[in-house]
């Protein structure tokens, strides 16, 4: 199982252009400039392929940090 952090640095690696030290737990990834649908399909890809767990676009409407992200993988694990 991966660890929070690691998964703070697998969500960092889907984005070219921002600076991995801007990724944290509490950060707010719909509010970067690079944040787009394109890496919201790559995370969904990813969350299935390291965690197994597929999500969809509900699971993301009420998620705002890169922590809740991981919050919601736990929950369907």
């Amino acid at each position: 199982m991966k660890t929070l952090d690691e998964f703070v640095e697998m969500f960092a690696e889907l984005f070219d252009e921002t600076d991995s030290n801007v990724f944290s737990p509490d950060t707010d990834y719909r509010e970067l400039d690079e944040w787009s649908s394109l890496i919201g399909l790559s995370l969904i890809a990813m969350v299935d392929e390291e965690f197994g767990v597929a999500l969809k676009a509900n699971d993301f409407r009420s998620v705002t940090t890169i922590e809740d992200v991981y919050n919601t993988i736990l929950s369907k694990l």
